[in-house]
């Protein structure tokens, strides 16, 4: 694709913008901030990850996944503010998850060891880590909020903070994990996912597509378990003080 085809496809921006300019929707700056924002940031990543490749440093590869990991918890972080050490939690989460998918992946040689293998691998886990994560901040704080009452009441009568918490604690983790398997019940006949589908345009075999996407998809449960399950447990405790008593913490 040259780079005078991918300009015409600014006219899938375009629409939105005509949309929502006529219905008064006040999304013009939005979404022209974000259609430069990812023009940028991908070509970018774009030039960057062709010099990882070509260097094929093992160094490299480590530094780019752990700004991946950085951008992921800074990202994360603004939606646990009420969590005490949420920054280091969610980095801690990210770093569990990414090894040990690349543990098994690497460890069993179901990939190559090589920079084109891990980083986009990485990047679609962390991304998806980073996405579960907030799901489970955003509905565990909720959780919190809406039952505080029935959690002083259970404190009270001489529960420990994990029997107080542990149905708005488990709520939470299944909430967020039920978007990732309820989008994998109805994959290749609903929709052909982009790794795949990416694949396919650019020439491999569609049954070899088929099976990397199955890799992917299959780390994608064993990230959407890991990260609700650790955020969860590495934030509860931070929720109550010495004496047991629910307070609020501001993120660090």
């Amino acid at each position: 694709m040259t780079y005078t085809t991918l300009s015409l496809t600014l006219l899938f921006v375009l629409i939105p913008l005509v949309l929502s300019k006529t219905l008064k929707l006040g999304l013009q700056k939005d979404t022209a901030i974000a259609t430069i924002r990812s023009i940028i940031q991908l070509l970018a990543v774009g030039y960057l990850l062709k010099f990882v490749f070509d260097a094929q440093s093992f160094i490299y590869i480590v530094l780019m996944i752990s700004l991946m990991i950085l951008t992921a918890t800074l990202n994360a972080r603004k939606k646990g503010k009420a969590i005490k050490g949420i920054t280091w939690k969610l980095a801690l989460t990210l770093i569990i998850v990414e090894s040990v998918t690349q543990g098994i992946l690497l460890g069993f040689k179901i990939v190559p060891a090589t920079a084109q293998y891990i980083i986009p691998i990485s990047g679609m886990l962390i991304g998806n880590s980073m996405v579960l994560s907030i799901l489970f901040l955003n509905r565990f704080t909720a959780e919190i909020e809406s039952s505080r009452d029935q959690i002083e009441l259970i404190l009270s009568l001489g529960g420990t903070p994990k029997q107080a918490v542990q149905r708005q604690l488990l709520n939470a983790i299944r909430a967020s994990m039920i978007p990732t398997i309820e989008s994998q019940k109805t994959i290749g006949l609903v929709q052909l996912p982009g790794m795949m589908s990416g694949q396919i345009i650019g020439g491999a075999d569609p049954v070899q597509a088929v099976k990397f996407q199955l890799l992917i998809i299959f780390a994608l449960l064993t990230t959407a378990a890991l990260s609700s399950v650790l955020v969860g447990f590495l934030s509860y405790p931070t929720l109550f003080n010495e004496r047991m008593q629910l307070i609020k913490h501001s993120a660090t």
